[in-house]
């Protein structure tokens, strides 16, 4: 850090203070951080990028058992596994596929990681995940990226250390590398300059001050003397208080990157000759990370990762220095440079997977950094179908499109694009309105296939403290499909979640429901409930007064 006048301070970037500020929000908000997608996890987390990982775990898992591996468990290690929702749809489809698809699949445990304990603690109580552990497919732990070797699993009380396992360790990095410190560099005339940021904090009405706001200025450097009354400013997002600030950045010569004995001294190289002028993320913290599970096992580490980071180097031929990405309910995120990752562990010998083309959204790799990566034909064949021919990133390319025209669907090729993203519910719950009017000339087949998708995602389903009701919008569109049975099954849920807000409409048809269910005192009970909330409901005062008459006997 250099000392400026006036009490201003300008920093390494990789040091600087937005990036504990980064930490502390992830640490204090835990599974909150991804209320209502605060921070993004949807377009990573979601039924459709889960089946694609699946195809390429199982594929793995059968590699090994045809090279006489896979003689003990193999591990997956989610890193920053955030809200959970990825590992409830990768586990719902590993065991799908181990009983019903693939006879005699290899023995795999799941461990979902995260920097906060507070999740740790979150996901052992989460009843999508309890069936997982109780399987033994399951285990949790915290780990921080920047400094853990080892990883202390909460359910086993085992610990995965150094040379721990003798079966390659799968990784899974979603939306990870992207929120890891990185060095930022400028490169001209063959010269590395080094990039230092000064935070300038900025006044309501946009002029800047002289001084730091305490919680950049000092809560760093005194964080031991000022915890207790920094407990309410810390509940601030990142996102909101870098809002207030402004980053300046100066650049100085720094010949170190130059040296041929630089660790990484092949890479700058290569920065030098082909990318002048221009800007670039240099990923050091990702790269030591994945360094330090590459040594849980003496076989090395399979990575399967999606981010917004781009791997040809072309792409890094940056003209202005890239832009932090502020999220709305906090945090923020910067570019991961895929392509030094995958320089680095290539290098080493490593097999790196990335599509021949350019992303849209996101990216998604696959690194094979294990002894002969070429005999994993079944893993590479599995990347090849799953994410470079047609993967995540288009599909979300395919759903951006059709999100534009869903009010133009028929119903037929709504069900084929539902089933191509393996029954995810978002999309169902944005589609509810335009099925409700497709309904009416809805064949017997497609009835049956709707009915069906709808048993497909529940089974799947992963709750989360979101904006909808999941319940509530099936209920209701059984219960317009006159599938009375279930209609009361999902809007009885709806209820026992939703106490406080049950609308009088879900009293009406769960009475409904009852009443073509034969089930008349429970129909009459729905009913009170109803009139409770809204006596003047004529309707409901109709029928209260049949039942009451027993002219619905």
């Amino acid at each position: 850090m250099t000392e400026l006048s006036n009490d201003r301070k300008r920093y390494r970037f990789s040091e600087a203070p937005i990036w504990e500020l980064l930490r502390e929000y992830y640490e204090q908000e835990g599974l909150d951080a991804w209320r209502n997608d605060g921070i993004p996890q949807y377009v990573t987390s979601n039924p459709m990028i889960a089946a694609a990982y699946t195809d390429m775990i199982v594929a793995f898992l059968l590699d090994r058992q045809q090279q006489g591996g896979a003689r003990e468990t193999i591990y997956i290690v989610e890193i920053g596994a955030g809200a959970g929702r990825l590992a409830g749809h990768i586990l719902h489809e590993l065991c799908r596929v181990r009983d019903e698809v693939v006879e005699g699949l290899p023995s795999f445990r799941y461990v979902m990681t995260d920097l906060a304990a507070d999740s740790v603690a979150a996901w052992q109580q989460h009843p999508a995940l309890q069936t997982y552990v109780a399987q033994g497919v399951l285990d949790l732990a915290r780990f921080d990226a920047m400094a853990d070797t080892a990883l202390q699993l909460a359910v086993s009380g085992e610990t995965l250390q150094a040379d721990r396992l003798q079966e390659p360790i799968v990784l899974i990095a979603n939306y990870f590398f992207d929120s890891l410190p990185q060095e930022l560099i400028r490169l001209e005339d063959g010269k590395v300059y080094e990039a230092d940021i000064e935070l300038i904090p900025v006044a309501p009405d946009g002029q800047t001050g002289t001084d730091y706001p305490k919680e950049i200025g000092t809560q760093f450097q005194q964080q031991s003397e000022q915890q207790a009354s920094d407990i309410d400013d810390r509940a601030r997002s990142a996102s909101h208080r870098l809002n207030e600030l402004r980053i300046e950045y100066t650049y100085r010569h720094a010949p170190e990157y130059e040296q041929a004995d630089h660790r990484y001294a092949d890479l700058l190289t290569l920065y030098r000759q082909q990318l002048d002028d221009a800007y670039v993320l240099l990923p050091w913290a990702s790269i030591d990370c994945l360094q330090r599970l590459n040594r849980l096992s003496k076989a090395g580490f399979v990575l399967i990762t999606a981010d917004k980071g781009e791997h040809l180097l072309d792409g890094w031929r940056l003209e202005e220095p890239p832009e932090l990405t502020l999220h709305g309910g906090g945090g923020f995120s910067l570019n991961a440079n895929y392509h030094a990752i995958g320089y680095v562990f290539g290098e080493q010998g490593a097999e790196v997977l990335f599509p021949p083309h350019h992303y849209t959204g996101i990216n998604v790799g696959c690194m094979l950094n294990v002894a002969q990566p070429r005999r994993y034909s079944g893993l590479r064949m599995a990347y090849d179908r799953s994410a470079a021919r047609f993967g995540p990133d288009e599909f979300f390319s395919l759903k951006r499109w059709i999100d534009e025209r869903l009010d133009e669907m028929e119903l037929a090729p709504w069900l084929a694009f539902w089933r191509l993203g393996n029954y995810d519910a978002e999309f169902f719950i944005q589609s509810t309105e335009r099925l409700s009017e497709l309904l009416t000339e809805a064949n017997d087949e497609e009835y049956l296939d709707l009915l069906h998708g709808i048993e497909r995602m529940w089974s799947s389903h992963y709750v989360m403290a979101q904006r909808y009701d999941l319940a509530l919008d099936t209920g209701l569109l059984l219960f317009e499909m006159e599938q009375y049975e279930q209609a009361k099954h999902y809007l009885q849920q709806s209820v026992a979640e939703e106490q406080e807000e049950t609308v009088p409409t879900v009293f009406y048809c769960l009475a409904i429901c009852c009443l073509e269910l034969g089930e008349l005192e429970q129909a009459g009970e729905y009913l009170e409930q109803l009139l409770a909330v809204e006596p003047e409901h004529g309707e409901a005062q109709a029928l209260m007064e049949a039942l009451r008459e027993g002219e619905l006997d």
